[in-house]
């Protein structure tokens, strides 16, 4: 049987719910307009060639790394609401474990500017984040997406859809050219936003 609404989602929880629901979205916003005011003012920056990780090292790296915390930030925003909505099943437990581990994955790229200004001090552990943070994107959704089709509307046909097009689309980024891996990096990162975006927004709806 199911309970009424209100009783599962009493009004402070609706509060809760839709402030991070919001934040998620905003944080996927400020990473992406971090990086359109990167691309303006960091000089001689092409951005169809050069990556996003080019504008995280540098003199203006602070701009970019704004960006990625927001983005870090706003998946733990959207594990947070999955863990306090949970409808049950293995796959939604996963996916907001993964949530979490992939914050953690972004703040690490971050934080550790190994990339762009070639530093090699250290264990230089970029490129496994990289490769981490594509299986995730690509389990995450496809995760989530029976919970959040049990809640009626098209979010989890919009996650598969999702999980899809990254798994066809990930791959290729390692074989392009240098001259345009730029732009289909950004296109990547649309995907991952468009994730985050659509977890925010069946959440808000659930709680309305």
């Amino acid at each position: 049987m199911q309970m009424a609404r209100e009783t599962l989602y009493p009004e402070a929880r609706r509060g809760f719910v839709t402030a991070l629901s919001l934040y998620a979205c905003l944080g996927c916003v400020i990473f992406a307009v971090s990086i359109l005011i990167a691309d303006f003012v960091v000089p001689d920056h092409d951005w169809i060639a050069d990556t996003i990780s080019d504008l995280g090292a540098g003199k203006y790296e602070y701009i970019v790394d704004i960006g990625i915390y927001a983005f870090a930030a706003a998946l733990i925003a959207a594990a947070l609401v999955a863990a306090h909505l949970h409808p049950g099943g293995r796959g939604w437990s996963f996916g907001l474990v993964g949530l979490a581990v992939l914050a953690l994955i972004v703040f690490l790229v971050g934080a550790r500017n190994e990339y762009g200004d070639q530093d090699k001090d250290g264990a230089v552990i970029h490129v496994y984040l990289v490769y981490a943070l594509g299986v995730l994107q690509f389990l995450v959704p496809l995760g989530m997406a029976r919970g959040a089709g049990r809640h009626g509307g098209p979010h989890g046909r919009i996650l598969v859809a999702l999980a899809a097009l990254w798994l066809v689309s990930a791959p290729v980024f390692f074989f392009l050219p240098t001259g345009i891996d730029g732009l289909y990096e950004r296109y990547l990162g649309v995907i991952a936003m468009a994730m985050v975006v659509t977890l925010a927004h069946l959440f808000h709806r659930l709680c309305r």
